[in-house]
């Protein structure tokens, strides 16, 4: 039967079934960007380009890595390790039991000298060697918003083993807190002592968002096993800078933290009386304890890996450069020339 267009029924009946599975297709709808036909640039690398991009990358980073080879270059530092000279003659030989003993008096006095002139300011560090900071197991003792928030001063979950002490809950918790590094350092020159300043020391985002200033420490370092350093009970944690440097992990077993800054200019050759408290027990595991002065530049401190890898770079591409260049003049190919295809080269010995 036909309809009124013409069309009968029978074949009306079939377009519909024929259209029905294409109405229900998963099939995304057509566009330019899901079939890959937008316009894209492809790019030939011609010789010319290829020497080309390898110049400009070695005119662009040799100059820089000049500069900060330079710059580190001009950084002046004093290191100078105390572990060892700061032992008394006749414990050479007992070093554990002289650091673990408190009826022994650990001032340790020494002078450096300053090898060249040091502008302000100069950063005084302490730097552990051999001390694994990144330890899983010590890196995951603490609790954060205990150090966040005075509600939460009873969390201590995570802290284990350094939870609790004579029953009562351990404000800051953890073995990071409890390992608080804690020799201290005096300086003087020309018989006037030399301030360090200690404001400022740490991450101003640790201050003001890792640790709350309603959070007062409680209980610290009051077991029988002291770990290191103790904490001003009158102070928030937000304030206690050498906490919070400290509790900054790191990543290497040899690292350096900041101390604090002495703001103000050392000559040459000016020697610099340094009274140190020897307290912190590094013989137990082998470490080394190191003190450092350290000016800074514009890429910080003493560092020349940076500017070496500039050059290394800069240096190796200028080099490809040549090379490139003299290959391209001694033998030049054709662009897109067939005979090179393997299929369309004669075989050996024909």
């Amino acid at each position: 039967m036909q309809n009124a267009n013409g069309s009968t029924a029978g074949s009306s009946s079939e377009s519909g079934e024929a259209s029905a599975p294409r109405r229900n297709s998963k099939r995304p709808k057509y566009s330019r960007f899901t079939q890959q036909e937008l316009p894209a640039c492809k790019p030939i690398l011609t010789p010319r380009w290829v020497i080309s991009v390898f110049t400009l990358i070695g005119i662009i980073f040799v100059p820089i890595g000049l500069a900060a080879l330079a710059a580190s270059n001009k950084v002046v530092e004093i290191v100078y390790r105390y572990d060892d000279d700061c032992v008394p003659s006749n414990m050479v030989n007992m070093k554990v039991a002289y650091i673990q003993n408190d009826t022994i008096d650990k001032t340790c006095t020494k002078t450096l000298k300053v090898p060249k002139h040091m502008t302000q300011p100069i950063y005084v560090y302490y730097q552990l060697d051999n001390f694994y900071q990144n330890h899983r197991r010590y890196v995951k003792s603490r609790n954060d918003a205990q150090l966040r928030k005075a509600s939460e001063a009873n969390e201590t979950s995570g802290c284990d083993p350094e939870r609790t002490a004579n029953g009562a809950p351990i404000v800051p918790c953890g073995l990071i807190a409890w390992s608080l590094f804690n020799d201290t350092y005096n300086f003087a020159i020309r018989n006037r002592n030399l301030t360090v300043n200690k404001k400022d020391i740490s991450w101003k985002s640790d201050r003001d968002h890792k640790f709350g200033k309603d959070v007062y420490p409680r209980n610290f370092q009051n077991s029988t096993l002291i770990g290191g350093a103790k904490l001003n009970l009158t102070k928030p944690l937000s304030e206690q800078e050498d906490l919070i440097v400290w509790m900054r992990t790191a990543a290497l077993p040899t690292f350096r933290k900041l101390y604090g800054r002495i703001e103000q200019d050392l000559g040459m050759n000016d020697a610099i009386t340094v009274q140190l408290q020897n307290n912190y027990n590094t013989y137990s595991f082998s470490g080394k304890k190191t003190l450092v002065l350290s000016t800074s530049s514009w890429i910080g401190g003493k560092n020349d890996f940076l500017g070496i890898a500039y050059l290394t770079v800069g240096g190796l591409c200028f080099f490809l450069a040549v090379a490139f260049t003299i290959v391209y003049l001694v033998k030049p190919r054709k662009l897109g020339d067939p005979s090179y295809l393997s299929w369309n080269r004669s075989p050996a010995g024909h």
